[in-house]
């Protein structure tokens, strides 16, 4: 649902929850089988959305405020009707739900609950619906790094955000030209956070992801692929040339290069 700024000068729309299940419909129906991961609303910071259904909110330092899960869990009928959307045009494909931001595992929790009551007034209603639709997180914050083990308990799967997770970790606004030569991906600490959550899913059995600039660059996809990570998000234009260069090493040789970085050689 994000817009480009120039598109924030045309009226602000409402996004229903017919018009969101039409939405997410027509995605799942042309995808088939194939796994389609949408996460909830995501505005706030820099995702930029004019819709009349979300409040005006004035922030000194946005990217630090109310955005993303916090804002649903703010005005959780916002979230409601999406989760409502979703579910519904959960039986048109292989759909996963995800949330983004998340910081504590009492997050989660609250999001679930709002999922249960979904779940639940759908049923009443006599709405088919996928029961066991996937609900997962994104990890792109050091504080959900950090407890990954235990979110991991109450997650279906991880999504590594690297763009954010950089950003907060290193306390970098990446967008401001003064310090933005500062953000760095290959940050010993942020290769650090992204190695503890790769290993809470493993020890949990969970699939994880890396979305992000990592996830589709050829340096990192190697120090990626060497710290277990097996599922990347990249434009598609980079699936071959990202296929052509690991094709090239051994599992042993990725880990290798992953070593040599999270030991700072």
């Amino acid at each position: 649902m994000a817009q480009s700024g120039a598109s924030l000068n045309a009226a602000a729309r409402s996004f229903s929850e017919q018009t969101q299940f039409e939405a997410y419909k027509s995605v799942l129906q042309i995808m088939g089988d194939k796994p389609v991961t949408i996460r909830t609303l995501d505005a706030g910071g820099d995702k930029l959305i004019n819709s009349v259904d979300l409040p005006t909110i004035e922030e000194k330092n946005p990217i630090m405020g109310l955005r993303a899960v916090r804002l649903s869990l703010e005005y959780p009928n916002i979230l409601k009707t999406q989760l409502r959307a979703l579910y519904r045009a959960s039986v048109y494909g292989n759909l996963e739900i995800m949330f983004p931001l998340i910081t504590s595992v009492e997050q989660v929790k609250e999001c679930l609950e709002l999922v249960n009551v979904v779940k639940q007034e759908l049923k009443s209603e006599k709405i088919p619906f996928q029961e066991d639709t996937p609900v997962g997180i994104m990890i792109e914050t050091a504080a959900a790094a950090l407890i990954s083990d235990c979110l991991s308990k109450v997650s279906d799967f991880f999504s590594l955000g690297t763009n954010d997770l950089t950003q907060y970790t290193l306390g970098i606004d990446r967008e401001n030209p003064h310090v933005s030569a500062l953000y760095n991906e290959f940050s010993l600490a942020v290769l650090r956070l992204i190695e503890m959550t790769v290993r809470s899913a493993n020890e949990n059995n969970i699939p994880i992801a890396v979305c992000g600039e990592m996830a589709g660059r050829q340096d990192s996809v190697m120090v990626l692929g060497g710290m277990g990570i097996r599922t990347l998000s990249m434009s598609p234009k980079l699936i071959s040339s990202t296929k052509e260069l690991l094709s090239r090493f051994t599992i042993a040789e990725l880990e290798a290069i992953s070593s040599k970085h999270l030991n700072n050689l």
